[in-house]
């Protein structure tokens, strides 16, 4: 099953924070019969059949916990397909100052190098073409 390992993650965690608050969803998620692989393909599958391409994280993770609350659920052959996960990053303080400082440091250089190849390109020599006039003499 070949979704994205991102996807995957992410259904990955929400399960395991959700078995650590619900005891009755902690047993389920501990079967042995059961694995992360299969629950994203049941997932997969579900969808391909609604004909929907758009999903609400809830829809998706009650997908999740559906496939871990049954036992003799079909889970369907692996396919492979692109997902498209909406995730926020959250950055600390200190990661956007970090950010910030890199960003400028990446502009100076790129300012520097826009002036020293401004002025690195050869200018063109004033050529000044030297006409020899014809003296009296020579006609």
């Amino acid at each position: 099953m070949k979704g994205t390992e991102h996807f995957k993650s992410v259904i990955q965690c929400y399960l395991e924070n959700r078995a650590s608050y619900d005891e009755l969803f902690a047993e389920t998620f501990r079967k042995e019969n059961k694995s992360i692989d299969e629950c994203v393909t049941y997932i997969l599958n579900e969808v391909q059949k609604s004909g929907c391409s758009g999903f609400s994280d809830d829809e998706i993770y009650s997908m999740a916990v559906h496939y871990y609350d049954e036992d003799d659920i079909e889970v369907g052959k692996p396919n492979s397909c692109k997902v498209v996960v909406n995730h926020t990053i959250e950055l600390t303080e200190e990661e956007k100052a970090e950010a910030r400082q890199r960003a400028v440091e990446q502009y100076q250089r790129e300012e520097l190098s826009k002036i020293k190849s401004r002025n690195a390109r050869p200018r063109k020599a004033e050529t000044t073409e030297i006409v020899s006039q014809p003296s009296l003499f020579e006609f």
